[in-house]
């Protein structure tokens, strides 16, 4: 399925009086909001080609039925997405749950839905059909070399799908390390994970980035070999330039103040990337912005100012991306909200006032900061992310044009209720 764009025009036609209401109310309350526009019609939020099914858990896993079964059906329904609010234009591929069979046939395809590849992802964290030796007891940090060895040739080959495809990074992540006391020698575990790190970021072309994902807990409890971003950090330093690390919102112990790990990282000029999700204990991969949309604010306030002082591109620099688990929603609903949640929180950073903030820090004004903060928060900036979409050829309301097409009762007409899409 796709949506035309007469389809998106009619919509656009039909609540535009409302919406140009909202926008000059929004305009006259923020003058400055007019500011913020160009950057926000830079922004692109990569999909993850695993995010496009019904997610899971431990227990269970329910199906919404029209999920995509290959990746030609993924690439579409990003495609959906993106034709709804023209912000969700790349697309981040995980292998092997999607290998492109005819890479440059899906490259093609991709283009055609004006969509481009962010960075592939390897797994080592799950034994495939016919895979040699298992991953069970670790990858890239297992005291057997041979499959130490393995692991580092499936990431040098998704390094060479990804340049098919057009992308310029490779995401590892590990579930390597250790469930119980005793289970491993820390030190040499790490220093295997460098090891195999260095060969992967030998095969790395000129222009491409390694990021390095971190996770404090889960799938083993005891110990994660790269469990924070400081061991992140350590890896990106030792292995040179072309790496970095990457933060998952989801993957540090509850209370962690990401927003300071992302200023020191962007100091440290190692900032690689973001997977946005939310979360209420843990890892939750909950839709973003659905708990802690505050926390999410802060991280962006940080992300601009952090950005400004580097010089950074905002849309280019870093790697923007979705990571979450849906559990009992329709994906593309799930996705649309994220969508829009996290240019929410990168507009209202945006409308922070940077030289009173620094007056009042400067002054010790603890109370006016906070002030000028939870100002730039508070603001009901939805109008102007609606201007933004149309203004780019989207809907002014992705989601209620999603359901007003029936979009999911379609989808399902063209894939049947029992379909399942790859990945977890």
């Amino acid at each position: 399925m796709r949506i035309e764009k007469r389809q998106i025009e009619q919509h656009n036609d039909g609540v535009y009086d409302e919406h140009a209401l909202r926008l000059e109310q929004l305009l006259v309350q923020r003058p400055s909001a007019r500011l913020a526009i160009p950057l926000l019609e830079a922004f692109q939020v990569a999909i993850p080609s695993w995010a496009l099914g019904a997610g899971g858990t431990r227990f269970g896993r329910f199906s919404i039925g029209g999920e995509p079964g290959n990746l030609t059906q993924k690439l579409e329904d990003i495609g959906l997405l993106h034709a709804l609010n023209r912000s969700s234009g790349a697309v981040s591929l995980h292998i092997p749950w999607d290998i492109p069979t005819d890479p440059e046939a899906i490259r093609a395809l991709a283009q055609s839905l004006g969509i481009r590849f962010d960075a592939v992802n390897s797994n080592t964290f799950q034994d495939q059909p016919g895979q040699k030796h298992s991953y069970k007891f670790g990858s890239l940090q297992h005291v057997n070399k041979a499959i130490r060895q393995q692991a580092i040739a499936h990431n040098r080959e998704v390094i060479e799908y990804g340049k098919v495809l057009g992308s310029t990074a490779l995401t590892v992540w590990l579930s390597d390390g250790s469930n119980f006391p005793g289970q491993l020698n820390f030190r040499k575990a790490f220093q295997h994970v460098h090891e195999s790190l260095s060969e992967i970021y030998s095969a790395l072309p000129e222009s491409w980035r390694l990021l390095i994902e971190y996770k404090a807990f889960e799938p083993n409890f005891y110990s994660m070999t790269v469990g924070d971003w400081g061991q992140s950090l350590l890896l990106a330093n030792k292995l040179g330039n072309k790496a970095f690390t990457l933060v998952d919102l989801g993957h540090h112990l509850p209370n962690a103040n990401i927003e300071q790990i992302v200023s020191l990282l962007l100091m440290e000029k190692k900032l690689g990337g973001f997977h946005f999700n939310d979360s209420k204990y843990g890892d939750d991969d909950l839709t973003v912005g659905s708990i802690r949309p505050y926390q999410l604010f802060l991280i962006f306030q940080e992300l601009v100012e952090g950005m400004n002082a580097q010089g950074m591109n905002h849309a280019n620099d870093l790697a923007w991306m979705i990571d979450a688990s849906h559990n009992i929603k329709d994906p593309l609903e799930d996705l649309l909200q994220s969508v829009e949640a996290i240019q929410l929180a990168y507009a209202q950073a945006l409308l922070v006032d940077t030289e009173a903030l620094e007056s009042a820090r400067i002054s010790n004004d603890t109370v006016l900061a906070q002030e000028i903060l939870q100002d730039a928060f508070r603001s009901d900036l939805r109008p102007l992310i609606a201007e933004v979409r149309r203004k780019k050829g989207g809907a002014l309301y992705p989601l209620q044009l999603y359901r007003n097409l029936n979009v999911r009762e379609n989808l399902i007409k063209e894939r049947g209720i029992i379909s399942k899409a790859t990945g977890l």
